[in-house]
């Protein structure tokens, strides 16, 4: 009888076990738009610091939406959208190295000192919650920066990114739910052994 280990698909079957090689552009894409992101961050940090330097917050592209804040609230937007940068970055890093290690190959870092914990666990559906979550973060920052300029936004506005930052909770409770039913599956305690 000859041995499981090494036998490779044949005909369709390896063609359709290959295709996960086409999503190695779009991961590659996302490494460049990660680069767009750290440009961002060195734009927006270069007008904060000017503003702060100068003690002119107009150097501030937050300042020119807020008529006659005081320089504090126009540093903590300026702070605010640093954050937003970061964690919108941190959510590429995600999406990047565990759709990688989920839809297209191992990376194979056993040992490394800077492997990512959650990396050891990955999978598609571990995925869809830490990325939820991720978006619950951003759209916080997000529902943060409209609340500390609430004089200058209307309120349908704040209402509705209230209701959908809620709806992005309840999503994320609902895919937590749900990986949390899938986990504790006969079929899954079956496949983790």
């Amino acid at each position: 009888m000859s041995s499981v280990t090494g036998v490779r698909p044949k005909g369709f079957g390896y063609l359709m076990f290959a295709s996960r090689w086409l999503q190695l552009p779009l991961y590659l894409g996302l490494i460049v738009a990660q680069g767009v992101y750290v440009w961002q961050f060195l734009v927006e940090l270069w007008h904060l610091l000017q503003a702060v330097v100068t003690g002119d917050m107009t150097h501030s592209p937050v300042a020119e939406s807020l008529v006659n804040s005081s320089p504090e609230i126009v540093v903590m937007l300026s702070v605010l959208g640093l954050i937003d940068v970061v964690m919108i970055s941190n959510l590429l890093i995600m999406v990047i190295v565990g759709g990688y290690e989920t839809f297209v190959s191992r990376i194979n870092l056993d040992g490394h000192p800077d492997e990512p914990e959650w990396l050891s666990h990955v999978n598609a559906n571990v995925l869809k919650v830490k990325l939820a979550t991720a978006i619950i973060g951003i759209s916080s920052v997000h529902l943060l920066q409209t609340f500390i300029k609430a004089e200058h936004v209307s309120n349908d506005k704040m209402m509705w990114q209230t209701i959908i930052h809620l709806a992005f909770v309840v999503s994320a409770i609902g895919l937590a739910w749900i990986d949390r039913l899938l986990s504790s599956s006969p079929a899954e305690r079956v496949r983790a052994h």
